[in-house]
């Protein structure tokens, strides 16, 4: 669990508050299941103890995620997502030709009746708003901002696949697989003996930025989380080929 320290990326830290940037691949809490398998918050705890968890990100998605250090913080910053005043937008690699440059989804989400760990959208589900911004369009794909004023399971995944614009990646809402640069530089040649790697082969989505006031001080907190390698080389192929 050290060595997973190591490859965790502080973006701020204060008495209060520990913001970092989360690997891909890495669970925030404990698996129910499988509590031996590696957790963020594992991970922090090994140096602070006292660190506490105010929201999530599903594994296979990284970027910001903010957590706090004291019960006062804990409680001012739950809060302001009880509240939704803070703000939190994500990057998302999504399949398809986005025609308009923005929108909102405006989709009520709920737990889906036969299928374990799956949402859906539903007339009875908990209100869900999403609002999005297409940053570049490709061939066959779109890179969206994407921020959410309420933060339901899933919530990115499944508007963008109501939409018809699934994950890039996604195992339950779209296609499992990964993106490979031979599906769209023309006269794609690989030279090499093994077999083609993907450029990214998990959730095409990132958190990219948080903003919220600052628990003690009220004063305003950015925060951003730099793209990981692997998104960041899809993109770099996609402006370059696709």
């Amino acid at each position: 669990m050290n060595r997973l320290l190591k490859d965790i990326q502080v973006l701020f830290q204060d008495d209060d508050l520990l913001v970092v940037n989360k690997p891909p691949r890495l669970l925030t809490l404990p698996d129910r299941y499988a509590a031996d398998k590696p957790s963020l918050i594992q991970a922090l705890k090994e140096k602070d103890p006292g660190i506490m968890v105010n929201h999530r990100l599903d594994k296979d998605t990284s970027g910001v995620i903010v957590f706090t250090r004291n019960p006062e913080a804990h409680a001012q910053l739950s809060r302001q997502f009880d509240q939704r005043t803070l703000t939190k937008t994500y990057l998302a690699l999504v399949k398809g030709v986005v025609a308009s440059d923005e929108g909102v989804i405006d989709q009520p989400i709920a737990a889906h009746p036969s299928e374990d760990g799956r949402m859906r959208i539903w007339k009875g589900g908990k209100p869900s708003r999403s609002s999005y911004r297409v940053l570049e369009r490709f061939r066959h794909y779109s890179w969206l901002e994407v921020t959410i004023d309420t933060g339901r399971t899933h919530q990115i995944r499944v508007h963008c696949a109501f939409i018809g614009h699934p994950l890039a990646v996604d195992p339950l809402y779209g296609s499992d697989e990964g993106v490979y640069l031979s599906s769209f530089k023309h006269n794609y040649r690989d030279n090499r003996q093994t077999s083609e790697q993907p450029l990214i082969d998990r959730l095409s989505l990132h958190a990219w930025k948080i903003s919220f006031a600052h628990p003690r001080t009220g004063d305003p907190v950015v925060v951003e989380a730099p793209l990981p390698k692997d998104l960041r080389a899809v993109i770099n192929q996609l402006q370059k080929w696709g």
